[in-house]
């Protein structure tokens, strides 16, 4: 199940957030959190505060599962440029050059990944599946 989180007007270039966006970009949530963490960028924070929004709203459409053993990743990540205010400083001989404040847009799309059929980790990923629904059965 997918889960769709979106952050609007922040007041940052949206070249500065694509170097953040594209570090966790495909990354499991586990380990982006912990690269957001502790990078030094200034968008890193904003969007390790909208991963943990992600994360919140797949729980709220997923009450049954555990965050943990959902093998949650980011599925898709994109910043896209939002309105520019536009002002004016002064500048020698009477003249102004114009100033641009950017702004941009993110959106963050957490998803489950699927182990490739055959392999040990889609082994146990079947076997947990299969004994979560013994057990929802026996529950009601």
């Amino acid at each position: 199940m997918e889960a769709v989180a979106k952050l609007r007007n922040v007041p940052t270039s949206p070249r500065k957030m694509r170097l953040v966006a594209n570090l966790v970009r495909g990354q499991k949530v586990t380990r982006a959190l912990g690269l957001l963490r502790f990078e030094a960028n200034s968008g890193a924070e904003k969007i390790e505060k909208l991963l943990l929004s992600a994360l919140a709203n797949w729980q709220q459409h997923n009450e049954d599962q555990r965050i943990e053993e959902a093998n949650l990743y980011i599925s898709e990540i994109f910043v896209d440029e939002g309105r520019q205010l536009k002002r004016l400083r002064p500048a020698p001989q009477g003249r102004g050059h114009r100033i641009r404040k950017r702004s941009n847009h993110v959106t963050l799309k957490i998803d489950t990944m699927i182990e490739k059929a055959g392999s040990k980790a889609a082994q146990a990923q079947a076997a947990n599946s299969a004994t979560t629904e013994n057990q929802a059965e026996a529950n009601s």
